[in-house]
């Protein structure tokens, strides 16, 4: 089918968009393609980026700051080189404590969202995401709807932000780790309106240690 016609500065976008994914491998960021463009405002790129999004040029993952791919046009262009896969796994509560059915370990994949290379380094054993719900680490800058990027660990030190998983109530939750002189465990939340909570050592399991924020980015 047809693909419906696009404008002369949608055009030299899609331009731009498909020489940097084969001078790279990966692709630009909207303030990128901006400036490529010479097009000094963000929401301008993000509006024309959907128009060729539903016009069947691209799609996009607006979760992530290079979630563009272009569609029909991708034949010898490897962006895999410059990209790792991160498998998106489940949501992670910024709040009380939610009982879940289960661990968020044993969670099967629902999707993956890419990055580059130099935003998660070169060691990316281990890595997952978790879909943030609730506003308790909302002085940390993470809100509801973010997404972080996890390294799977076990143990942590005092004031890592972990997912925690609390075996007796069977609960998840997302936290500053702080290990007290009393040997109780504190989970902190970054919001003046809510109380830390204590645990049992025995009680807590360290999933793993965010390494990553990404923040939800608004469409116009």
């Amino acid at each position: 089918m047809e693909k419906s016609k696009i404008s002369e500065l949608q055009q030299r976008i899609l331009e731009f968009i498909k020489g940097f994914l084969e001078d790279q491998g990966y692709p630009p960021t909207i303030r990128e393609i901006g400036s490529a463009c010479h097009i000094s405002s963000t929401s301008v790129v993000n509006y024309n980026l959907n128009k060729l999004k539903k016009k069947g040029y691209i799609s996009r993952n607006i979760r992530v700051s290079r979630g563009i791919r272009l569609i029909g046009v991708s034949e010898g262009i490897s962006m895999a080189r410059g990209l790792v896969s991160v498998p998106l796994v489940g949501r992670i509560f910024a709040s009380e404590p939610v009982p879940m059915p289960d661990a968020p370990s044993s969670f099967a994949p629902e999707e993956a969202i890419s990055l580059t290379r130099d935003m998660i380094g070169d060691d990316d054993g281990d890595i997952f995401a978790l879909e943030v719900r609730g506003d308790s680490m909302i002085d940390a800058m993470i809100n509801d709807g973010d997404i972080v990027v996890m390294k799977r660990r076990i143990m942590a030190r005092n004031g890592d932000l972990v997912a925690i998983w609390l075996r007796d109530e069977e609960e998840t939750t997302l936290k500053h780790f702080y290990l007290e002189e009393d040997g109780r465990v504190r989970l902190q939340p970054a919001n003046p309106t809510m109380k830390p909570i204590y645990a049992d050592p025995a009680n807590v399991r360290v999933q793993g240690i965010v390494v990553l924020v990404l923040r939800q980015m608004e469409t116009v």
